[in-house]
């Protein structure tokens, strides 16, 4: 607990002491939240810490949420054979990524016999069935368990910060482009401190405390440059804006999209499911946004990231000579489609 500026309080086995040091990281993270009314249990209705930790697996589970965490889940239970079904109350899965990203998984998902339901409100969580009865405005539904995937709150009570004078911001805690909190000294990385709640945005920012506690000047994070990473089956992986937020922000853009379908090396891995989307400016080439759903598209987007970081345009990244046969190729060919200039399709 914080207790004063630069002094927090530990409880252990061994009592309680107070530690003192010229500089504090906040970095306690986050932790998975419900919807009104329904409690987790970690038995029926679990979250995905009680997922990780499941001992058997329940013939039938309803997930609740088609974010990442709900898209991992249920790929994961489906491939071990478990009936899964689910709910998202948007009109789409993994409704912030770009509108074909989420078309393609839903369609890789529907082959592999994932039930998907979206725009369904969830009303009620009850015990029946065979475990459970989630009420929703378009009917119940009965499943062995329950997985709350609809989001995550920092971790901000029973810190002491509002004592120790530490602004929160949404919920939660409010940092300058140095990490550092309302109260001089004290700095926050991580879940804590804000979205994208994803771990190598948080390396990240835990670099630039340091360096700031170290008294450099440290450069601050692009949080628009930081990759939306995805672990199901096909893999997501993007960065930057979707084609819809390109356009709703009134840029005039080109976009080029690559199937692996048509790469040789996809192919020979057999791994066609997916593609390669890049969104860019139309008169300058600026790389707004890129999207890869396929094999290892995780890897794959650094390409795009880096290209943002040094501010690349399309042309520079056709005359970037790329292995063949690569799945990173197909990067080049999306680029090569948004210039009008397409040799592979």
């Amino acid at each position: 607990m914080v207790r004063a500026p630069r002094a927090v309080e530990v409880t252990g086995p061994g009592g309680t002491e107070t530690l003192a040091a010229r500089a504090v990281i906040l970095a306690t993270g986050s932790g998975p939240k419900s919807l009104p009314g329904v409690a987790i249990d970690e038995t029926t209705v679990i979250s995905s810490n009680g997922a990780v930790r499941n001992e058997r697996l329940p013939k039938s589970i309803i997930v609740i949420g088609a974010g990442a965490v709900g898209v991992e889940f249920a790929d994961i239970y489906a491939a071990y054979g478990v009936h899964v079904t689910l709910l998202e109350a948007l009109p789409r899965i993994i409704p912030i990524e770009d509108d074909e990203a989420s078309k393609e998984l839903a369609r890789a998902f529907r082959r592999r016999g994932i039930e998907m339901k979206t725009g369904v409100t969830v009303t009620a969580v009850k015990p029946g069935g065979p475990g459970a009865v989630v009420e929703t405005d378009g009917g119940a539904l009965e499943a062995e368990q329950v997985l709350m995937a609809v989001g995550r709150a920092a971790k901000v009570t029973g810190l002491g910060l509002e004592a120790a004078g530490i602004a929160l911001e949404r919920g939660f805690v409010k940092v300058s482009p140095r990490m550092e909190t309302s109260v001089p000294g004290v700095y926050a990385i991580g879940d804590v401190a804000g979205p994208p709640l994803l771990a190598h945005k948080a390396m990240a920012e835990g670099v630039v405390a340091a360096e700031a506690i170290a008294g450099r000047d440290p450069r601050p994070l692009e949080y628009a440059n930081v990759p939306s990473c995805t672990y199901c089956r096909p893999q997501i992986a993007s960065i930057g804006l979707t084609e819809g937020k390109a356009r709703e922000n009134g840029r005039e853009v080109t976009v080029g999209k690559f199937p692996f379908t048509a790469s040789g090396k996809a192919v020979a891995l057999g791994e066609t499911e997916g593609f390669v989307k890049v969104v860019a400016d139309k008169a300058t080439g600026e790389i707004l946004g890129a999207h890869i759903v396929g094999h290892e598209a995780t890897e794959l987007i650094h390409e795009f990231a880096l290209g943002r970081t040094l501010e690349a345009t399309l042309e520079e990244i056709v005359h970037t000579i790329h292995a063949h046969p690569t799945m990173s190729e197909a990067a080049l060919e999306a680029v090569l489609g948004a210039l009008g200039q397409a040799i592979h399709l």
